[in-house]
């Protein structure tokens, strides 16, 4: 595989993973359906989780609004536009992220794009029922599944490179797969293997396929990278012994927390 080709192939199990190239109409549809998604709120939405057509796409959009997340795929009513993606992998990020799987139904008019619902646009994925995002909002504190914390965490990673100044290639916060991002290293692509870890764990672990997947890319001429994530609430007590008595404060969607992440480890 050339070095170029390497952003366009994932591992998940160490089987290989097809990264599909959007149109230039889809990323004109998909942009007319973040702005009226943005429309729908007071203020814009602050908490995008997906906002960008870097592949690989299991959705086109995602936000988190309140305590919910939602996740959403774009759908031509007219059957014209290439859409990439699939709606398995659509059910299978909202339900691994206990978030809310919706499809936008969207239809060219002249040469712009448009929801055809009204309100927020959006149907349940599911049943084709109408949502309204801000009132499916409650007080519950739900916990962050893991899928969710591990988004975040490659989120943090993403941020730091990008303060470093390198280039991102491409990325997805899939615990399954691997690599979790590539960027652009001194002398061509580089990837990096992302785990997160919940306080009062301190530091994640390589994954056990690790060795493999090392030994494949060093093949190719692309260096690896290991980054830890922990993650703890910024209301925890932290118990020295909160490993043995279970004194720590579960992750809230939404709430405060703190972050260690001390910056890539190289393989």
């Amino acid at each position: 595989m050339h070095p170029s080709q390497a952003r366009e192939r994932w591992f998940i199990n160490m089987h290989d993973i097809h990264m599909a190239e959007v149109t230039e109409d889809f990323a004109r549809c998909w942009n007319a359906a973040g702005l009226h998604l943005q429309n729908q709120t007071q203020g814009p939405i602050q908490s995008w989780l997906r906002s960008n057509l870097n592949p690989p796409f299991l959705e086109h959009l995602s936000f988190r609004l309140g305590n919910q997340l939602f996740y959403l795929q774009l759908d031509d009513v007219d059957g014209r536009l290439e859409i990439p993606g699939n709606p398995d992998g659509l059910l299978r990020i909202a339900d691994e992220c206990a978030g809310h799987a919706c499809i936008m139904p969207m239809r060219k008019v002249g040469s712009e794009w448009e929801p055809t619902e009204p309100g927020w646009g959006l149907l349940d994925a599911r049943t084709r029922k109408p949502v309204n995002p801000a009132a499916l909002i409650s007080d519950e504190n739900v916990v962050m599944t893991d899928w969710e914390l591990q988004d975040m965490a490659v989120q943090v990673v993403r941020d730091q490179l990008t303060k470093e100044g390198r280039k991102l290639m491409s990325w997805n916060g899939d615990p399954g797969v691997n690599p979790s991002l590539w960027f652009v290293g001194d002398a061509g692509p580089e990837w990096v293997m992302v785990r997160a870890v919940r306080y009062p764990e301190k530091e994640a672990s390589l994954p056990n396929n690790y060795a493999e997947m090392k030994a494949y890319f060093d093949k190719i001429g692309h260096p690896g990278h290991f980054a830890s994530v922990a993650v703890a609430s910024a209301d925890d007590p932290f118990d020295p012994h909160a490993a043995t008595n279970g004194n720590f404060m579960p992750l809230y969607r939404g709430h405060g927390m703190h972050i260690r992440y001390e910056g890539l480890q190289k393989l």
